[in-house]
């Protein structure tokens, strides 16, 4: 498998957004005028893809949390929000540094959302991120678990170029252009640009402005991949298997990485489209929380349409909740179906 670009920040984490501004975001991004001819783009703009990444102008847990504190050993956090704009701050009871916030990142209807912070010129990711389980803050993922060395740590981590270019990249439209940042563009979330390359030129092709072809040669098709490469193509952002065998983690903590997981299946079959990630997710659709919704698509193999592959001798129905079991994200306060497909053993080890 080929390695595509990497997203590494502390926290994959989630946010909430009233259908107003996801409407606000699809007209800025184009998708109003793709829905015109194309269904799915009445739907994205509301999924926890198409809200990844929300303004604090229109962030509804920045609104509806005016006031967050929290503490971290000896270090005191409070984000307040003033009109449309909140500010993050850390005091160690001495000092005390105060960042506006920028952006948040995640959709807070999955698991929660940690914060693009600015000071001088120079973005952070935020120590403490808000969690949905816990209606407040805690420490950001992958913050390490050791307590801030000092107050300028405690506050947050510096982003590098290639930090900003992962985040962006992969929580909003228009963020980057190959190693280039192009933030002056960015459209919040993922739309349909995002993932449909050439979409400008299509529109303009198809308006009858362009005089060129209305399917431009880089408006690829996504229907119709094979198990691999969807994993390669999704994996852009929720991490391939080669990616994560490169950087060695085999613990618990890679059971959000679907398309890693779910490379290590007994099942899966890399030329095999029932067994690649939109034969179970619609991207255009929210992921479906109901075990039943899978039924059908473990039966296209295991019910007798591909050779080898048994019936279950133990349930006919919610095939997921045994073969795909509830994995704890240590530190996320969330549980994510494991995407390794297999029998479970009682009191096995993870298999990383």
């Amino acid at each position: 498998m080929t390695k595509p670009g990497t997203f590494q920040l502390f926290g994959l984490l989630l946010l909430f957004v009233a259908p107003a501004t996801a409407l606000t975001q699809a007209d800025k991004s184009g998708a109003k005028p793709c829905a015109e001819c194309h269904a799915q783009a009445l739907s994205q703009p509301f999924t926890d893809m198409g809200r990844a990444l929300e303004t604090v102008e229109l962030c509804r847990v920045l609104i509806d949390h005016p006031m967050l504190t929290a503490m971290y050993g000896r270090y005191s956090y409070r984000i307040e929000r003033t009109g449309d704009q909140s500010t993050y701050s850390v005091t160690d009871g001495t000092a005390t540094i105060t960042m506006p916030i920028r952006w948040a990142l995640g959709a807070s209807s999955a698991m929660g959302q940690t914060y693009i912070l600015e000071k001088d010129g120079e973005l952070y990711e935020s120590r403490m991120s808000w969690y949905r389980e816990l209606n407040a803050l805690g420490p950001t993922l992958g913050g390490g678990n050791t307590l801030p060395a000092n107050l300028q740590e405690a506050a947050g981590r510096l982003m590098s170029r290639d930090d900003k270019l992962r985040c962006f990249g992969c929580h909003a439209t228009n963020a980057a252009q190959g190693k280039n940042l192009t933030l002056e563009k960015l459209v919040p979330g993922v739309q349909c640009s995002h993932c449909h390359e050439a979409t400008e030129a299509h529109l303009a092709a198809i308006s009858g402005n362009s005089g060129k072809p209305a399917v431009p040669a880089g408006l690829q098709s996504l229907h119709n991949m094979t198990a691999e490469q969807a994993a390669n193509f999704c994996g852009r952002c929720h991490r391939t298997w080669a990616e994560v065998a490169i950087q060695g983690n085999f613990s618990v903590s890679n059971v959000r990485f679907q398309p890693y997981r779910l490379t290590g299946s007994k099942c899966y079959d890399p030329d095999d489209a029932r067994i690649g990630c939109p034969a179970c997710h619609d991207p255009h659709r929210e992921v479906s929380a109901h075990p039943a919704d899978y039924d059908a698509k473990c039966k296209a193999c295991h019910g007798g349409g591909k050779a080898g592959a048994k019936n279950c001798r133990i349930a006919k129905k919610e095939c997921v909740t045994c073969h795909m079991p509830k994995m704890e994200l240590p530190g996320g306060h969330y549980k994510f179906s494991d995407h390794r497909i297999r029998i479970v053993k009682a009191n096995e080890p993870y298999p990383g």
